[in-house]
């Protein structure tokens, strides 16, 4: 395979081949401990997942990156499935998510810095669990990792998190993963850009999710100023009486950064979903940012933002890339 491919759930592909893309989704979050605490999450059927893909492929979409990782509702399975019927790319993830979609006595507290580095690469080189290490048995499917993701919350980055980002630059410095994190409404994005660094990792390949949460243009450029990639999500979700900070950051910031900036989704609840009877549906997107920026002069970063920036952030990061 040349060294400038990417990894989705049906296969390695030629980095050419990823097309419009959408950074940051949730495609398959199946029955789990993260449902049974936050039932909207559900996002398991696999006919309405498909229908919704398949609208976002006629429309011109290509590749969609799911983020949900290792034993909170990810099912490598159906998002095979769903890939497959509507021919949409779906990059898999493995990684840790935040502490509450884990019960008190998860392995992640336990097991070591080795032992996760372990897991992660076996995800990214030889397959995902079946049964996504819900129990004793491990029985590997052909669908292999094409990312890896770590989050923290409100609080300054744990003892604990510091585990998990080690383990997470490990694999990605072993296998050329790229790194995806989520940052709670964007607070601790500048301080784990520079554990990244700090850390070694290769920076062009890490993007932090959520960082539009934080709304202040000069925090979003001291994260961007380490040579991260972020990746904004909150379009729709702005109140209409408030400020849309998702636009206004890409107003001020493009312009200066126009090679490290993603867009996403982030569809995490089933309301959202037209599929599922709810709005604004995955193709909000592809229907006001390309008339937003072109309003603002700023239409010839849509190439960047959907195409060129997650090609380069979602290709493996093996030596000399």
């Amino acid at each position: 395979m040349n060294k400038t491919f990417f990894r989705t759930v049906l296969g390695d592909r030629p980095a050419d081949e990823m097309g419009f893309t959408y950074s940051h989704e949730h495609i398959i979050i199946e029955d789990s401990y993260v449902t049974a605490g936050y039932p909207e999450f559900l996002l398991n059927d696999i006919e309405k997942v498909a229908e919704e893909l398949l609208g976002f492929y006629k429309a011109g979409g290509r590749t969609v990156v799911d983020t949900m990782p290792a034993n909170c509702g990810r099912n490598v399975l159906k998002l095979a499935e769903v890939s497959q019927k509507s021919k949409v790319h779906i990059i898999a993830p493995t990684g840790i998510h935040l502490e509450q979609y884990y019960p008190e006595n998860h392995w992640r507290y336990t097991y070591t810095e080795a032992q996760l580095t372990d897991l992660f690469i076996q995800d990214v080189q030889f397959g995902i669990d079946k049964f996504d290490y819900g129990g004793p048995i491990v029985q590997r499917t052909t669908h292999k990792a094409g990312l890896i993701k770590l989050a923290t919350g409100d609080e300054p980055i744990s003892k604990h998190q510091e585990k998990i980002f080690r383990a997470v630059v490990n694999t990605h410095l072993e296998t050329g993963v790229p790194i995806l994190t989520h940052t709670n409404f964007g607070r601790q994005a500048l301080e784990q850009a520079l554990l990244f660094e700090k850390l070694g990792a290769r920076l062009n390949h890490v993007v932090l999710s959520h960082v539009d949460r934080a709304k202040e243009v000069d925090y979003n450029r001291a994260v961007l100023d380490v040579g991260v990639k972020v990746e904004y999500d909150s379009a729709f979700r702005w109140p209409a009486d408030s400020p849309n900070w998702t636009l206004r950051l890409l107003e001020a910031l493009l312009p200066d950064y126009p090679d490290q900036i993603t867009l996403g989704m982030d569809m995490a609840k089933n309301k959202y979903w037209k599929s599922y009877g709810g709005g604004p549906g995955l193709n909000y997107l592809m229907d006001t940012i390309p008339a937003f920026l072109n309003k603002k002069g700023l239409g010839h970063h849509l190439d960047a933002i959907f195409i060129q920036n997650p090609r380069e952030l979602y290709t493996f990061a093996l030596p000399n890339s």
